[in-house]
């Protein structure tokens, strides 16, 4: 059976899509979601800094959002009678229009070139939950292979569906795992942000493209020779970078030039949801408890550099021991300039030793 997915609504008019797993054992209609919801919150205002030239979304509404509520209180499980939650029926992955959104609901086409003092900008585009489980607690890397597989395909169904929306320039995938990293929900989930902006860590990856054009290629080769890889398949290779800034840092990158998720095929997106599975799952092997971590999907921008950048898994972790973590003071978070506690090379042996041991 292919993967599948059925599109609905949620009371304040915000969209839910199922996606069901290739082997999925739900059955029966979907129910419709009944509770009776407050209007969304008005789009937020981003304002630019005039320093840096970056765009602030400044998004009130944030503050209001659950906080690691207990078991039966779960916004993301399915609904029962004593939790009306987020989601109205049983599934297997769930997607949704985040409730208390950075960017959006509005979307819009926007002007942000130029720098002035006191300019502000809707803050257009749109965030979604991606919700790997039913299961009050996981992550990612504890989900099945089919279920890998299933949240791959709403990925790729998602980046291209966002991306042809107005006004957003790039779209970003990723997780937040663990208490450390700032997770406010146990249950296994991700999100994706659409932004209308091409976003600062970008547009320096699209500096250096114009200068290197064939630059993830050269970077997918030198690594490849390195002993900086960790897994390798027939069209992904998992490395620690060359230059890495936290004491657990992976990047993952396709075999072939693809853009984003939707640009690749069936066979890259199911060895994809193998080798995402191990890589994740050695990195929790490395100590008794589970590792915090950012997993961040890269994708080229929608309308700038897509025949030279790549898609590209930047996978990071502060922890730097058992019971350490690596806190960004005043030269990282002040300045920018990095300082690593660990040789990439070293990383590289323990997490390979991890994943031996996953």
């Amino acid at each position: 059976m292919p993967i599948t997915s059925e599109s609905t609504t949620l009371a304040d008019g915000r969209e839910l899509i199922y996606y069901n797993d290739a082997d999925s054992t739900l059955t029966g209609a979907r129910a419709l979601d009944a509770r009776l919801l407050d209007p969304r919150p008005d789009t937020a205002t981003m304002r630019q800094d005039v320093l840096t030239g970056e765009w602030i979304s400044i998004a009130a509404a944030r503050q209001n959002r659950a906080f690691l509520p207990p078991a039966d209180q779960d916004p993301l499980a399915p609904t029962t009678p004593a939790n009306p939650s987020e989601v109205p029926s049983n599934y297997d992955v769930a997607v949704f229009e985040n409730r208390s959104p950075s960017f959006g609901p509005e979307v819009g086409s926007l002007d942000l070139s130029g720098l002035a003092l006191n300019r502000t900008a809707p803050s257009f585009g749109r965030c979604e939950v991606v919700c790997f489980s039913p299961d009050h607690e996981g992550s990612f890397g504890s989900q099945t292979p089919s279920r890998a597989r299933t949240i791959i395909e709403a990925w790729a169904d998602r980046t291209a569906f966002l991306s042809a929306l107005p006004g957003v320039e790039q779209v970003f995938p990723f997780e937040n795992r663990g208490e450390a990293i700032g997770v406010t929900l146990l249950h296994p989930h991700g999100q994706i942000y659409s932004y209308p902006y091409v976003t600062p860590r970008t547009q320096r990856l699209v500096e250096s493209v114009a200068a290197v054009p064939t630059l993830f290629e050269d970077i997918l080769a030198s690594e490849r020779s390195s002993e900086r890889v960790v897994l390798s398949g027939e069209h992904w290779t998992a490395f620690v970078p060359f230059a890495a800034r936290w004491p657990i840092e992976v990047h993952m990158l396709p075999h072939r030039h693809v853009p984003d998720f939707a640009a690749t095929s069936a066979e890259e997106r199911d060895e994809l949801a193998d080798l995402y599975l191990k890589l994740l799952r050695g990195v929790d092997a490395l100590y008794p408890t589970p590792t915090p971590y950012i997993a961040a999907w890269h994708q080229a921008p929608v309308n700038v550099a897509r025949s030279e950048i790549r898609l590209m898994l930047q996978l990071t972790s502060p922890r730097r021991a058992d019971n350490k973590l690596k806190y960004l003071a005043g030269s990282e978070a002040a300045m920018g300039a990095w300082i690593g506690d660990v040789t990439p090379e070293a990383s590289a042996a323990f997490i390979r030793e991890g994943i031996a041991r996953a």
